[in-house]
């Protein structure tokens, strides 16, 4: 006996609408307990902080122990609203419901992470101050010292991008251009094997010495870092371009400058935003190095200050910052890339 499509669908229950047959490890119930064992998580990560005295420190006093615990309670109180929401109607903001069901391991884990790290710092002292500090502090750090913060990541990203837009712009034309003609080629080629693979920051005593300011040193090896992967990968997008793709364009009249503009740079693309994602990867680095060795703002810099007066709260306040603006940066390419490469929906895969 055959059942049609609509009787199968029927029998399927909605989500958050189980019957009593059902039992509740079915994986319909999964985001519930879920959502239960993050609430949990972060009722015990408030719990810890508010109930557990920090354990004294000497000189260091750590502050927003109380605004820690508030918050994590306010996070549970959330994520138990949110969780009986989703356990009372399935058609209950379904947006917010698909990151309910996507969000809670990573919720969980986080709760979990943060816990054992009080405890590991402000609790017990298991891990010693100064080197060590608790999440509250980091609190301490982004409202007490936001002034030197923000002007240290403004100076950074404005640093990054001369040195990443250049870099990629004067890496791309000369990927293009030794992969399209034979004669730049020839010259250009060798002097990109030679110099390329050097690593930046091995020429830092030199670009100090011959760029009139520390600034515009730092953009050079930002731009140098960039711009060789690009230039390797663009180079290399332009080789690979199928010989078919010029033939058929030519037959129908198309110049030397259409078949670079409109046939070859594009095919090319997905090779040139493998060489930009590199490049991006690289002027981090560069970055913090030319930052810490001179120039007189940024996260580089800071971070240097931070250890030399021994504020290791700023210096962790700096890394999870960094953190979240370079990983913006790399959402923010593949979301360029994906708008450019629409017409490679499902062949990238990266």
């Amino acid at each position: 006996m055959s059942l049609s499509a609509t009787a199968v669908v029927e029998t399927i229950p909605a989500f958050g609408r189980i019957t009593p047959a059902e039992s509740i490890s079915s994986p319909a119930w999964r985001p519930y307990w879920l959502g239960l064992a993050a609430v949990l998580a972060w009722a015990a990560l408030a719990a810890v902080t508010l109930v557990w005295p920090n354990k004294p420190a000497g000189f260091e006093e750590w502050a927003f122990t109380t605004e820690l615990g508030i918050a994590a309670a306010i996070v549970a109180a959330l994520w138990a609203l949110l969780t009986l929401a989703a356990s009372a109607n399935a058609a209950f903001l379904p947006r917010v419901l698909g990151a309910f069901r996507y969000g809670a391991p990573w919720l969980i884990v986080s709760a979990l992470c943060l816990t054992g790290w009080e405890i590991l710092t402000a609790k017990t002292g298991v891990l010693p101050p100064p080197f060590f500090a608790p999440p509250s502090s980091l609190i301490d750090v982004y409202t007490s010292d936001y002034p030197r913060l923000a002007d240290s990541t403004f100076n950074s990203v404005k640093l990054l991008l001369e040195g990443v837009v250049w870099g990629a712009l004067i890496g791309f034309i000369t990927g293009v251009s030794i992969g399209w003609s034979r004669a730049i080629n020839y010259w250009v080629h060798p002097i990109l094997r030679f110099v390329g693979p050097l690593p930046p920051t091995a020429l830092l005593p030199i670009s100090f010495f011959f760029f009139p300011s520390s600034h515009s040193a730092s953009v050079f090896l930002i731009a140098l870092a960039t711009g060789f992967p690009v230039a390797i990968l663009s180079w290399s997008g332009i080789a690979g371009v199928n010989k078919a793709y010029y033939d058929v364009a030519r037959t129908m009249g198309a110049s030397e400058w259409f078949l670079i503009f409109r046939v070859a740079i594009p095919a090319a693309l997905p090779q040139v935003f493998v060489g930009l994602f590199m490049g991006l990867g690289g002027s981090f680095v560069v970055l913090i190095v030319a930052e810490m060795m001179g120039v007189k703002s940024g996260l580089g810099w800071y971070l240097t200050w931070a250890q030399g007066y021994a504020s290791y709260a700023n210096m962790y306040g700096a890394l999870i910052l960094m953190t979240i603006i370079f990983s913006s940066l790399i959402s923010l390419l593949f979301a360029v890339r994906d708008r450019l490469l629409v017409w490679q929906k499902g062949i990238v895969k990266w």
